[in-house]
């Protein structure tokens, strides 16, 4: 054997497993790296870019506690007492109740199934669900009133108690600049003894108190965005009363059924003194008709105005003016066991801006004062001195009747029948809309 060549072939042999293990460690080394930048890459990724069939990780061996679930609030499902409980907590999604809908008849019966008149029914959504939350306030405030209003207690309480509620439940209680005109009280709550008919309610310092022989008309105004829902009823202790009360709230009702599109306006009048004019009431042994109050009427309301252009009588008269569609009526109806005629007498409580007011230079700083106020505050919308007190206004009386001097500011007084009579109301607000009449304030009380 040729030693040279053996020497040289263990040198190779040698080499061969020196390359080989260079090789395995290189190997090694790479499949190392390769594992640790799949592992790098597998803790960025998040769950959405897991395959659905990539198993799970092994649980782990200690367990975790689990945290207690937030119970959710569930809305309240009735009202309070007395109501604070806001409207959008009981309706959510603006789910308000609907008034009485009231389909058209005759010539106008077609507007129920009309395309046309549905698709501008549908355009009015913000409309529809402005008047159904002030309406459903207004309810809901007056259902309190009615069963909580006695004999005792004073004029100031239940206008309070009143206000107050429609404030809380529509979450505006206007003392913060401009939050009066969002929502909250359509005019001053109107608290009307006897033979006092309307416009009357406490200033500061009222001590009047309601008293078991009285007869008391409660008009409530509610307003959100400047849609205002005008509601009244009246109230008795003594059944001698009820004739009374009967023929007014009957009266009222054949107006609101007579009202509709196309409908002119002296024929709604006719029928509702016919109505009211077939009662008589028995007082201390004296039968008195019930007579309808001549010049007081029902209206139009705007938005932010309660009393718009057209008068709706409550007497037989030649108006032939037409109502028209869009538009919202006031059907208030007063009956009198006095004279059916009232006059202006006693203290002012109800203001209101003119919408025709002129822009005046006013040098009078309280005045001018004021008028700020009044515009950043209510607008056209009417208040009362009750209103401005608790903005705190103080000493405003002398710039208050400059205002109304100067033909910017309008001044309310009370509407009073001969003294000694008797007076009711009743009253609803309608929407003429294109498809059909919604009596947009009736509710299970009248």
């Amino acid at each position: 054997m040729n030693t040279t060549w053996m020497t040289a072939s263990a040198k190779v042999d040698t080499t061969l497993l020196l390359v080989k293990s260079s090789a395995k460690k290189a190997q090694a080394g790479l499949n190392g790296a390769v594992d640790h930048v799949a592992a790098s890459h597998d803790s960025n990724i998040s769950e959405d870019e897991v395959d659905e069939n990539t198993p799970p990780p092994a649980a782990s061996t200690k367990k975790k506690k689990r945290k207690p679930k937030k119970k959710k609030k569930t809305a309240p499902v009735t009202q309070s007492d007395p109501p604070r409980v806001l409207m959008s907590e009981l309706f959510p999604n603006n789910s308000y109740p609907k008034g009485e809908e009231v389909d058209y008849v005759d010539e106008n019966q077609y507007r129920t199934t009309s395309e046309e008149k549905r698709y501008l029914d549908n355009m009015n959504a913000e409309f529809l669900t402005d008047y159904r939350h002030a309406a459903e306030t207004h309810r809901q405030v007056r259902k309190w009133a009615r069963q909580n209003i006695k004999p005792g207690q004073t004029l100031s309480e239940i206008a309070d108690n009143i206000e107050t509620s429609v404030r809380a439940l529509v979450g505006h209680d206007g003392l913060v600049e401009g939050d009066a005109k969002v929502a909250g009280m359509g005019f001053p709550t109107g608290l009307n003894l006897n033979h006092i008919a309307a416009h009357f309610s406490p200033n500061a310092g009222n001590k009047t108190a309601l008293g078991q022989d009285d007869v008391l008309k409660v008009d409530i105004g509610v307003h959100v965005n400047g849609r205002i829902v005008d509601s009244a009823f009246t109230m008795a202790f003594e059944h001698k009363y009820d004739n009374l009360l009967a023929a007014v709230k009957d009266a009222t009702n054949t107006g609101v059924q007579e009202a509709g599109i196309d409908v002119r306006l002296g024929e709604i009048g006719a029928a509702i003194q016919e109505t009211m004019e077939s009662y008589e009431v028995e007082i201390a042994g004296k039968t008195y008709p019930v007579k309808a109050i001549r010049n007081l009427m029902g209206h139009t309301i705007d938005r932010y105005r309660i009393h718009g252009s057209k008068q709706v009588p409550i007497v037989r008269t030649n108006d032939n003016t037409k109502m028209e569609e869009g538009e919202v009526f006031a059907i208030e109806t007063f009956g009198s066991t006095g004279l059916g005629y009232v006059v202006d007498q006693g203290e002012v409580s109800h203001y209101a801006k003119r919408r025709d007011a002129p822009n005046l230079v006013l040098h009078l700083s309280s005045a001018k004062l004021l008028l700020n106020v009044i515009n950043k505050n209510f607008g056209t919308l009417p208040f009362c001195r009750r209103y401005l007190d608790r903005l705190g206004q103080d000493k405003y009386l002398f710039g208050l009747t400059h205002l109304v001097n100067k033909g910017i500011v309008e001044d309310i007084p009370p509407l009073v029948d001969m003294k000694g009579s008797y007076t009711a109301q009743f009253e609803h607000t309608i929407l003429l809309r294109p498809t059909v009449k919604e009596v947009i304030s009736r509710g299970d009380d009248y």
